[in-house]
């Protein structure tokens, strides 16, 4: 583990996997320990991942004002981590609640920025939010109706929706493309990895959807968004509908994958970032 200092004094925390051309890597969570990124499926082996703790996570410190967990806060944290390792340009690959800062990046700084890779990403910064529909649709195509545990992975997801608290570990085999023992062993760190008081934090403002999909129908840096085809938020279409605002982007679908889409099948995922890295 490396680290370097926060524009504010918050020291941040970054570890560097494989050998190459560096490739920049903002987790998601929001705010969850970087840890849960691996390797990536091996995208290592093509790339120098150099995986970013947000503060507050991993061996990052906790920022003397919990204001600092804001999405577009940490745009400065990005910019400091691009300085700190020397390069005048950088590609970017961010997973999640991750893909709203990494955006928010490439808008600040387009010039720093190389490619842009946005796994599974969230996109309330582009206003779009998932319904039940979409879980329920998600559920339907993975053909969930006999696996045990779904009844209370669906009694979770309405009782969410419905504006109570959905349990964590119910809801959890949706995200994945296959509940097999990868994936359990994926989701039993997800607790002591996660932060909650800058969870809450993160979304919480510094950016409106409307400016933001204006802006990026203007960005002109080459961006791949990747979706999970089981994936219940967001679901492909979603992926579709945003990769269609930005100015030069494209959307995949990874056969079978959730939101983890490294895990479910890590050849497939490695092969369309790094094709798309190559250009």
């Amino acid at each position: 583990m490396t680290t370097f200092t926060g524009p504010d004094g918050t020291p941040l925390g970054y570890r560097v996997l494989g050998e190459g051309e560096p490739l920049l890597v903002l987790a998601g969570g929001p705010m969850r320990d970087a840890a849960y990124l691996g390797d990536l499926g091996g995208l290592a082996a093509h790339r120098a991942l150099h995986v970013l703790d947000l503060r507050g996570t991993g061996r990052s410190a906790r920022p003397a004002d919990p204001a600092g967990y804001r999405v577009d806060r940490q745009v400065a944290d990005v910019e400091a981590f691009r300085a700190h390792l020397g390069l005048d340009r950088a590609d970017l690959l961010a997973h999640s609640a991750g893909c709203s800062l990494a955006t928010l990046y490439a808008l600040r700084h387009p010039r720093r920025t190389g490619r842009l890779v946005l796994v599974t990403p969230s996109l309330r910064i582009l206003g779009g939010t998932a319904t039940e529909d979409d879980y329920r649709e998600a559920a339907e195509a993975r053909g969930l109706a006999d696996e045990e545990w779904y009844p209370a992975a669906r009694a979770a997801v309405r009782a969410a929706f419905a504006g109570g608290a959905a349990d964590p570990d119910a809801v959890a085999p949706l995200f994945h493309g296959d509940w097999n023992a990868t994936a359990r062993a994926h989701e039993a760190d997800c607790a002591v990895q996660s932060h909650p008081e800058a969870a809450a934090a993160y979304h919480g403002g510094g950016f409106r959807p409307a400016a933001v999909r204006a802006a990026v129908a203007e960005l002109p840096v080459p961006t791949l968004l990747l979706a999970g085809e089981y994936d219940p938020d967001p679901r492909p279409g979603a992926v579709r509908a945003a990769a269609a605002l930005f100015r030069h982007a494209r959307a995949a679908v990874q056969p079978g994958a959730g939101h983890y889409p490294w895990l479910d099948d890590p050849a497939a995922f490695t092969r369309t970032v790094a094709a798309f890295l190559a250009g």
